[in-house]
């Protein structure tokens, strides 16, 4: 896990994707590598999801990636079946968060939206959750009153992040990473405009590497 939370503070933001069409995949992490982010969050929001893991993790290469909305233990074999290096959910279900973890042996993001979600996570040696949805649940100001009494905690806000307010979340030194789904969101990837994307990857990083170096 430690050397999780270290590969996503360099990050510093991942792609929060929803895609239909699994051949589009491969194009993805492509036009993400050519704006300088190596990784994507693929969520089972669509049946596309396994698909769309395999095709990127079995074309080579060193792209990471995490499979989302991860709520069903069959959705966990999926993904795991599928190559994905990281499980994320955007609530706490115990049972699926252990399985991932301590059966298939995937690391496992659980959300969180209260300090007793927080507590029950730790409790189960957990060093990082998912904070969702960050914006509508009070965003910074949330992060940095809930990080007193968890000060050992790791957060990776997603829910409402732009480029707009990317930078002052990563300045928290409790954030490791944050989600977006602006970079690389639905209509753009069924368009084809991978140029698009590519630019909104690279205007992500710029902000990673101006707020953290």
């Amino acid at each position: 896990m430690d050397e999780l939370i270290s590969y996503l503070e360099k990050t510093g933001v991942i792609p929060v994707v929803t895609i239909n069409d699994p051949a589009k995949a491969p194009y993805l992490a492509e036009a993400l590598q050519n704006g300088g982010i190596n990784c994507a969050e693929i969520t089972f929001r669509t049946d596309a999801a396994y698909e769309a893991i395999k095709h990127i993790t079995r074309t080579g290469g060193d792209f990471f990636a995490a499979a989302g909305t991860v709520l069903t233990t069959e959705q966990a074999d999926k993904a795991a079946d599928a190559g994905a290096k990281l499980m994320v959910a955007p609530g706490f279900n115990r049972y699926v968060f252990t399985y991932s973890r301590d059966i298939l042996g995937v690391p496992f993001i659980p959300g969180v939206a209260t300090p007793s979600e927080i507590d029950l996570v730790y409790s189960l040696d957990q060093k990082i959750v998912k904070f969702f949805p960050a914006e509508a649940m009070g965003g910074i100001k949330y992060i940095k009153a809930v990080s007193a009494p968890y000060n050992m905690m790791k957060f990776m806000p997603t829910g409402g992040i732009s480029p707009e307010n990317l930078g002052d979340y990563l300045k928290l030194k409790q954030v490791v990473c944050c989600g977006g789904s602006w970079i690389a969101p639905k209509d753009l990837i069924e368009a084809k405009d991978f140029g698009e994307i590519t630019k909104r990857a690279a205007e992500a990083v710029r902000i990673v590497k101006e707020v953290r170096g």
